[in-house]
This record gives structure tokens, C-alpha cells and sequence, in this order.
């Protein structure tokens, strides 16, 4: 996976309507009997019922004692769950009473009874009472780990949507393995009406044996479970679990779920149904074994409407349709062994190119709504020429007998691996060159390669639980980038993932609100919550420095060993490691190096002095935060010391050497010849770590790199760049020295070492926007960017690199108010409102949409901008210009966009999110956004749901640029008033860091750095007189 009012939603379960089934079967009449034995009977149920209630408040009494005392216990074998989870109890085993807490269940009890003769409550209230304690045990015995006596072996599904009544009805039958005598079966199921289950045995052959009938069913919503009892423990061997279910299709984009997007061909809307499983949302969609592990075979059928050209998309091609009426039914070939949340389905009525994989006759066809669809060249070509890349690189054929790639409306992620349909945001799929920029096109790219990847590396073989789940992530995060050098030599992929994926991860990791790349997880929130960019960039980063240190070819060796011993099968972080320490000639512990880093959170700084012809090397952990030095941390068994592969280069030897500083070394000493002048450590900035020099070497770095830059290589001097921003911002590098390195930027001409720099001025401004020094900051950071940006203009030329470059020189000079740029960027913008079908070249769009109207900065312009941009199908183009909207400095309008966006006719729900991240970065919409969002959390947990991870995301990046303690005491406020987190609980943690290290930030740095602007804004007056 790639890593997006005031009308309430409709709930797409309501317990009373959905599970409620009324006794109107039986006619009950008073029967005539003797006065004393009715006082009798009577008082017998009562003696009954009130020692069921007595036994019934003990119960719930001790529990919530019990969960005082075991909070993270996960303890589901007490009374208390039956709060939130007993949603049936069979009462004379046919009668079936709704899910409540327990005191509404007796006053269904005592409604039920009184509907019943007299004779017969006491054997009711004793069945109740009986069925209640069996459900207690059977409670005692669950946990959020599905029990190992149960392997699934085959799902057959059958499903049915109607777009229409946007539900849908659905059978399964799972067979599954007892390997372990076991007396329940819980299955995963999460806003689904399971209507119908039985069980059957099966005989060696597979026949149907004797039905199994369970004693209990219930629902456990906390543990998204359903339930059933047996009587007995069910013996070893092959049974079949039957069971029928309907859900929703509103209001969500996880599981299975309708969408519909506007067809420009026949001028009408379409609706089409599509799925998103990963990580646990398979359950919402049937009831199923939904964890990684347990793979199993799929047949799949899904029923369709008949003509209207709809067709239907799984991971297997097509072996059957039948015609049923207004539905026509299509069944799949069965697929290979996989994991839940790898299955998929798409209805649509899309259109779609084909083309061949390499020699092979494996079709690969891009699906794309008719008008886009020429927009789905570009991702063939790159999914073609990738899929045979691989093919090559893993040793391993692509696996199944088709793939498909399809474009999605409405998609919560930038992408979904589903083995054999791959499900794409449209701004990750589609491509035009007419509209997309160079950024949109290496998107495209990349997304398609890391999703490509997926389809061995976690498809083929998957993690063996979440804990793992950077061997999926990290591996296709760094394998994209080789993918793509693969399709674009010329795009220098190597070195941009450089500033795309280790710069982000390591100003992440140096909070204590990071986690190790393997860590506990015990709830479906810490698995959501774990999609991250630790997973994802320090995963793939991990991965490149792995390759550095024991050599490309090793480690494609030990991949395609690893691959093809588990193929089908699922492995661990120990299995993989296993496979490379088999490489011959590894003079080193791989093991034990990698420990150090996927076993503790962080990463450290490495401390150089010079000591003659020697350089002694010591370590410690880098924290952004200098008083984060003197809290309490989580142990580590490694003491926050790593195993250190050291790489550097001399001025005398640009060739790198490596060797190993252990983490239990307190220092390693490196001597190198006499006449070298300076050492830059970590080569390329292969390693995850920063380095940070003693004062007398940074200025000889510094001073050589003015010199010559081209004797640093571009990896090398963005790496320089980044080290001394991060250390100065952490307080453990003297700030001058960041800023005297960044004046060499008037000399640079790569995009690589620029995207630092634009990257560093941004968040410099941000720092000091709201003090006296923004002027002086302003005139420094424009006379830097002046070259650089008289040199490209807004011409746009064919470079792909320079294109790049370009938008990111332009948009920093007008966000510091270079004047000319600034001038042609209204210019273009008033061009273009003139004539709207005239756009600026997609490669400055962005830059003359956003200041354009920043610029211009009134009502009309941004109503025109809001126009077009409603009515706009390109959803590149829509984002670009939902962007602009955002650019406004009026507040009245912006609380007005915030408004509108509630409203999904105006924004799709996936980009929701997205949209409060562009105002929010707007100063003047800052505070807007943080507003709305605590007035309205409620309602935005009710639409999006408490694990939604992007809604937990959304507080760090609004709350970035906070400084203040007043803002600080305002989100403690905010998260103590909900402190309920949900998949945001790290976000938040993250979010305080950040303002506490901001606050630090001006009291430490503010005066210093204001001297240092005003010394170089007067030298730099003087200097442009004399000249």
C-alpha cells in the first residue's frame, strides 16, 4: 500500500432494526390453573430472576475492578464485555434478543417472559441464566489473536451489491483446518448482520458429514468478532463454517464500498463498487480469518447489473458468467494461497488498455473511466516495463495469469497491492501530459513501482503479523526508486531518495513519540497506526544501508533465496536476515547490526574530532529536542547505541571506505594519511545517521565545498545541508555555521541539493514568520534563491530534473517575495482567469495558481477559482487548483472553503483531509483550521472514525508551526477534553514534541539567528554598492 456540514452520516448498523427478530410467531392465552400453584410459580421466578440479577451485578462489579487493575490486559473473559458485546443469546434456542449492555438485555428478558405462560418463565429464566454463563466462558478464552487451532484453507464467497438500496447480501463458506481440539470458533466481522451460520464436518475425501449445530452465537464488537459455542470441543480435522451476512456500502472507504464519479461521455453519474482491505478491513466486508498469516485459497462470485456495459475485476481472470435476471453473475478462477486483505473486487463500467508483459503472455490492463482512459498510457508503459524489471531482478516469474490496474475515484490510500488488481488513487495512475506536471509524472512512477513491487515482496511472501510489516513497506519503498532508475536513468532516483524518503523519516525518528521499525501490536488502531513513515522511509532507508553494507549483488541474491523459501508462505524480519547471513565472504554480524536498528526507536549522531592524522568517532542518540535528553525514556536493550556501518571519503580519495562502529565500542578511531585536509562521513548518506563535526572541521567543510562543490557529490552536499540544519535546530551545532553553509546555495544548479535548501529557508521561515526578524530573513533567503531563479524562470524546458527544480526555486522566491517572480506569477494568473482554457505549462501551474491569486487576493477571483475548480474531471488538476483556494489571505474566505468542504458534493471524502493541510499551511488559516477542528471533532470522528489515521494526522500538521505556550496549553486542553486517540495516539505525542522543541527553538536560537541575518543583509548592501 502507497502512504488523504453538520449533517450527520447515517449509520450503517443499527442494532435494534438489524438484529431485533421478534417473537410474532407463537399466540400465547391464559390458561386457566389453581391460584396458589400461579403465587407459586411466580415466586419461584422471582427467586430466579433476582438471583440472576444479583449473579449478573457481581459479575459486572468484579470486572470493573478487574479492568481498573488490567487495562492492558485485553481482558475479554468477564461479564463487563457483555456491555458492549453480546449481541444474541438463544432463548429456547430459536428466539434471539438484540445487542445491548446487559441491564437493557434483562429488560428484554423481563418483556420476553411476560409473553410466555406462567409455567414456562422459570424455564426461561433458567435457560437465559445457563446461556449467559456458557457465553462468560467462551469470553474467558478470547483474546485479539485469533486462536492457532483454526487455519482456514479455502474461502468461497459469493456476493451480491445493489447499488441502489447501497447494501449488499453475501454467502461464505470457509474451510478450515481443526488442528487443535477447540469447543468455539470466532470468526472477523465488523459492521456486518450475520443472518444464518452452521457448521459441517467433512470426511477425508472432503464430503459433507453430520451438521454441527453451536450451542451460542454473539457478536464481540470490541474484539470484531462473531462467535459460536459447541457443545463439545470440535475434534481434529476439516470442517466447513457456512454463514450468511448483508452490509453496507455507505460511509466508508475501507472494506467494500460504493462510489460514483461523473461519466463526461454520457453526461450522467455512474456508480461502481470497489474494496480496501489492508490491514484488517477484510472483515468489514465477510466474515473471515483476517490476519496475515493464515492464507488461503479464494472463489470468488459477485453478482452484477446486467448491460449498461458494467463488468466485474478480482484478483483471478474471469471462468464463468451467467445471466440471472437484472443481475448477471461472474465467477473467478480460484487464486493461490493469500492473505485477506490481499483479496479484491471492482464493479465498474471502465473502459481499458492492454498490453503484453515483456516475452510472456501475461496481460497487463490499466482500467480508467472512458474519458480518462488515454491518461492510462503513461502507468502501462511504467507497470509493463517495471513487472519485467523484477521479473529479472527476483529470479522469480510474476505469479499470477494477469494483472490489472485500476483507477479510483474515491480511494482513502495513494494505492492498494491487491494480487492481481491493483486499486490507484487517479492522481497516482493517470497521466497527461497536457495537464501533469513532472512532479505529477515521477508520482505515477513511483506509486506504480512500489505497488508492482508488493506483488512478490508481501504478496508472494507476506509478513508473518504487522509487527513485520517493514519487510513489506520498507522493501517496495526502497525497491520503487530502483524501478524507476529502471524506466528513468536520467532522473537520478538514487539521490532523490535521499530527500524524499531518509531526510522526512529521520526528523521523525528524532522524537520521542517514534516507535522501533518491530514493536508490539495488541489492537486494530496500533495496526493502522503503524503505516507510517517510520515503517514505510526508515524500513526502505534500513534496506539501502543494508545494500551499501554487504553489496548490491548480495543482497539481491539473499532476496531471491529468501523469496523462494517462503514463496506462498509468510516469513519474519529473523528470516530474511537468515537468508543474507548465508552470502558468502560477510565478515560481520548482519544479525546483530540490524538488531540495533529495527529493536529500538531513533538513530544516532555521530561525534567527530580531530586529533592529529586521526579522527575519533563517538556516538550518541540524536533527539531534536535538547531537553528531551533529560526524560525518562522506553529501555532499550541496546541502550540507544547502534551498530554503525561507518562509510567516508578524503580529500585526497573519493573512493568510500566502510567499517563497523559496534554499539558496544565506546569509540572508534579512523587515521588517515597526513596530507588530507578534510573527511566527509557517511558517504552518500547511505547510513541512517547523522554526523556532526567539531566546529574547526565544519568550517573546513564548508570552506571546501565554496570552493569546489563538484569535489561532493549532489547526495553529498544535500546530506551537509540537512545534518547542520537538523543539528543547529537541535541545539547541538552552533546555528552560524548552518547558515554560512547554506550561502554557498548562490552557486548551486541541482535539484537534489536545492530541494534541501528550499526545503531548510521554508522551515526557517516558518520559525521566525511572526518575529522582528522575517524582514532580514526574507532578504537573505531572496538573495540566495536569485540565481537560481533568473537563471530558470518561468520558461519551462524538457529536463525532467529542472522541472523539478523550477517549481521548487519558484514557489520558495514567491513565498519570500522575490518581487519579479511574484509579478509573473499574478501576470500568468490574470492571463489565465481571462481566458480559462489557456492554462499556464503544468510545470509552473502550481506556482502561478497558488501566488496568482495570493496576489490578486479578492472575492472575484477566488469565486472564479472555485468555479472551475467544481467543475474540473483531471484530478491532478483539481488538486492543484484546491491548492490555490487555500492561498487566499482573506479569512472570511477561507472559513468559507472550510465550510464548503464538509459538504462531499464539493470535496471527495479521500482529499478531505488533504484540503485542511493546505489551509492550515496558509498562515491567516492556521488558526481557522485548528478552530474548526476542535469545535467539530466529534462530528469528524463520527464521519471518519476514531482509527482513521489521517484524521489522527491531521493534528501534526496543523499544530507544526505552533510556538507558543499558549497554543501548547490549548492542545493539551484539546487531547485531555478527547483523549481518545484512537490510530492518531503517536501523532499527538509527536504533535507536542514539535511545539515544545519550536518554543525551545526562539528562546535559544531567535537572537543569535537575528544577528547573523542582520550582519549578512548589511555586508550584502555593501557589497551590491560596490558592485
Amino acid at each position: 500500500m502507497y502512504a488523504t456540514k453538520n449533517v450527520r452520516p447515517r449509520s450503517s448498523l443499527s442494532t435494534d432494526d438489524n438484529h431485533r427478530i421478534k417473537d410474532t410467531n407463537r399466540v400465547h392465552k391464559k390458561s386457566p390453573s389453581n391460584t396458589v400453584l400461579t403465587l407459586v410459580a411466580f415466586c419461584v421466578f422471582l427467586l430466579v430472576l433476582c438471583s440472576f440479577l444479583l449473579g449478573a451485578l457481581v459479575f459486572v462489579g468484579k470486572n470493573i475492578a478487574d479492568e481498573h487493575q488490567k487495562q492492558q490486559a485485553n481482558n475479554a473473559g468477564s461479564l463487563t464485555v457483555f456491555n458492549d458485546t453480546v449481541r444474541t443469546i438463544y432463548v429456547d434456542r430459536d428466539q434471539l434478543l438484540s445487542t445491548k449492555p446487559i441491564l437493557s438485555v434483562l429488560t428484554d428478558i423481563r418483556a420476553y417472559t411476560t409473553q410466555v405462560p406462567t409455567t414456562r418463565k422459570v424455564d426461561a429464566m433458567a435457560a437465559i441464566s445457563q446461556e449467559i454463563r456458557a457465553a462468560s466462558r467462551v469470553l474467558q478464552k478470547l483474546s485479539f489473536r485469533l486462536p492457532e487451532a483454526l487455519q482456514p484453507q479455502k474461502y468461497m464467497l459469493d456476493l451480491r451489491p445493489d447499488f441502489n438500496a447501497k447494501s449488499y447480501t453475501g454467502n461464505i463458506s470457509i474451510n478450515l483446518q481443526v488442528v487443535d481440539p477447540i469447543a468455539f470458533i470466532p470468526v472477523h466481522i465488523k459492521q456486518l448482520n450475520v443472518t444464518h451460520g452452521r457448521l459441517q464436518r467433512l470426511d477425508e475425501s472432503g464430503a459433507p458429514l453430520a451438521e454441527i449445530k453451536p450451542t451460542l452465537s454473539f457478536e464481540h464488537p470490541n474484539l470484531e468478532y462473531w462467535v459460536s459455542e459447541f457443545e463439545q470441543p470440535l475434534e481434529v480435522g476439516n470442517y466447513t463454517l457456512h454463514l450468511k451476512f448483508n452490509g453496507s456500502l455507505v460511509d466508508r472507504l475501507t472494506g467494500l464500498y460504493q462510489s460514483s464519479y461523473y461519466d463526461m461521455q454520457s453526461k450522467r453519474t455512474r456508480w461502481i463498487a470497489s474494496t480496501k482491505f489492508e490491514p484488517t478491513y477484510a472483515r468489514l466486508a465477510f466474515p473471515c480469518f483476517d490476519e496475515p498469516h493464515l492464507k488461503a485459497q479464494f472463489a470468488i462470485t459477485i453478482a452484477r447489473p446486467s448491460g449498461d456495459e458494467y463488468h466485474v475485476l478480482s484478483n483471478m481472470p474471469v471462468a464463468s458468467e451467467q445471466i440471472e435476471g437484472d443481475l448477471t453473475e461472474v465467477t473467478f478462477e480460484e487464486t493461490v494461497p493469500m492473505s485477506t486483505y490481499l483479496a479484491a473486487f471492482v464493479i465498474s463500467d471502465f473502459a481499458h488498455i492492454t498490453k503484453k508483459i515483456g516475452d510472456t503472455t501475461i496481460d497487463i490492463r490499466v482500467f480508467a473511466p472512458k474519458a480518462q482512459i488515454e491518461k492510462a498510457e503513461y502507468a502501462l508503459d511504467i507497470g509493463a516495463g517495471v513487472i519485467e524489471y523484477y521479473i529479472d531482478l527476483f529470479g522469480i516469474s510474476y505469479p499470477l495469469p494477469k494483472l490489472d490496474m485500476v483507477a479510483i475515484p474515491d480511494f482513502v490510500s495513494g494505492a492498494m497491492e491487491n494480487w492481481g488488481l491493483v486499486t490507484y488513487r487517479e492522481t497516482a495512475l493517470l497521466y497527461d501530459e497536457k495537464t501533469s506536471s513532472s512532479v505529477n509524472k515521477q508520482r505515477v512512477a513511483t506509486v506504480v513501482a512500489h505497488e508492482l513491487a508488493h506483488q512478490w515482496f508481501g504478496n508472494l511472501v507476506t509478513m508473518k503479523w504487522w509487527n513485520d510489516l517493514w519487510l513489506n513497506e520498507g522493501f517496495a519503498t526502497f525497491i520503487e526508486y530502483k524501478g524507476v532508475h529502471y524506466m528513468h536513468a536520467d532522473w537520478d532516483m538514487v539521490n532523490q531518495f535521499v530527500i524524499d524518503e531518509l531526510h522526512p523519516v529521520l526528523k521523525v525518528d528524532a522524537t520521542l513519540a517514534s516507535h522501533p521499525i518491530l514493536k508490539t501490536i495488541e489492537s486494530p488502531a496500533e495496526i493502522t497506526e503503524y503505516f507510517d513513515t517510520i515503517t514505510y522511509s526508515k524500513g526502505g532507508s534500513l534496506v539501502r544501508m543494508l545494500e551499501n553494507l554487504v553489496t548490491e549483488e548480495k543482497l539481491k541474491n539473499a532476496t531471491t533465496r529468501y523469496l523462494n523459501r517462503h514463496i506462498y508462505s509468510t516469513a519474519t524480519t529473523e528470516d530474511y536476515l537468515t537468508a543474507i547471513e548465508e552470502e558468502d565472504g560477510l565478515d560481520f554480524d548482519v544479525k546483530q547490526i540490524m538488531q540495533t536498528w529495527t529493536e529500538q526507536m531513533g538513530l544516532p549522531v555521530v561525534e567527530v574530532v580531530k586529533e592529529g592524522n586521526n579522527y575519533r568517532l563517538k556516538q550518541k542518540r540524536f533527539l531534536a529536542n535538547q531537553d528531551d535528553y533529560n526524560v525518562e525514556v522506553e529501555p532499550s536493550s541496546f541502550n540507544y547505541r547502534w551498530s554503525i556501518p561507518i562509510t567516508y571519503i578524503t580529500s585526497a580519495d573519493s573512493t568510500p571506505k566502510t567499517t563497523i562502529f559496534n554499539y558496544n565500542d565506546n569509540q572508534l578511531v579512523i587515521s588517515v594519511p597526513s596530507t588530507v585536509s578534510w573527511v566527509k562521513f557517511n558517504k552518500d548518506q547511505v547510513g541512517y545517521y547523522r554526523v556532526n563535526y567539531a566546529e574547526e572541521q565544519w568550517t573546513t567543510l564548508v570552506d571546501a565545498l565554496k570552493k569546489s562543490r563538484e569535489d561532493f557529490s549532489t547526495a553529498d552536499r544535500a546530506h551537509l545541508l540537512n545534518d547542520a540544519n537538523a543539528l543547529a535546530d537541535a541545539s547541538q551545532l552552533d546555528y552560524t555555521i548552518a547558515l554560512e553553509l547554506s550561502t554557498y546555495l548562490e552557486e548551486e544548479k541541482d535539484y537534489v541539493p536545492w530541494s534541501v535548501g528550499t526545503a531548510s529557508l521554508t522551515s526557517l521561515r516558518n520559525r521566525v514568520y511572526y518575529t522582528g526578524i522575517y524582514k532580514d530573513f526574507t532578504k537573505y533567503a531572496r538573495k540566495l534563491l536569485s540565481p537560481i531563479v533568473e537563471k530558470l524562470t518561468f520558461t519551462v524546458g524538457k529536463d525532467h530534473l529542472e522541472n523539478k527544480l523550477r517549481i521548487k526555486v519558484l514557489s520558495a522566491a514567491c513565498g519570500v517575495g522575490h518581487e519579479s517572480s511574484l509579478e509573473q506569477a499574478a501576470t500568468l494568473f490574470k492571463q489565465w482567469l481571462a481566458t480559462p482554457d489557456t492554462r499556464p505549462n503544468p510545470d509552473v501551474r502550481d506556482v502561478v495558481y497558488y501566488f496568482g491569486l495570493q496576489e490578486v487576493n479578492t472575492e472575484a477571483a477566488w469565486d472564479q477559482v472555485w468555479q472551475l475548480y467544481l467543475t474540473e474531471p483531471d484530478a491532478q488538476e483539481k488538486l492543484k487548483l484546491m491548492n490555490a483556494l487555500a492561498a487566499i489571505k482573506v479569512p472570511w474566505l477561507l472559513q468559507r472553503y472550510i465550510n464548503l468542504a464538509w459538504d462531499e458534493k464539493n470535496v471527495r471524502r479521500q482529499d478531505y483531509f488533504t484540503l485542511m493541510g493546505y489551509i492550515s499551511a496558509n498562515p491567516v488559516g492556521q488558526s481557522l483550521v485548528w478552530d474548526y477542528v476542535r469545535e467539530n471533532w466529534q462530528e469528524l470522528v463520527e464521519r471518519y472514525g476514531i482509527n482513521e489515521r489521517n484524521l489522527g494526522r491531521l493534528i501534526p500538521t496543523i499544530t507544526a508551526r505552533f510556538a507558543t505556550q499558549t497554543k501548547l496549553e490549548e492542545m493539551q486542553q484539546f487531547f485531555a477534553k478527547y483523549p481518545d486517540a484512537g490510530a492518531g495516539t503517536s501523532a499527538r505525542q509527536q504533535a507536542l514534541e514539535t511545539v515544545k522543541a519550536n518554543i525551545k527553538w526562539l528562546e535559544l536560537n531567535q537572537a543569535q539567528v537575528g544577528k547573523w541575518l542582520a550582519n549578512y543583509v548589511q555586508q550584502a548592501a555593501v557589497s551590491n554598492r560596490i558592485n
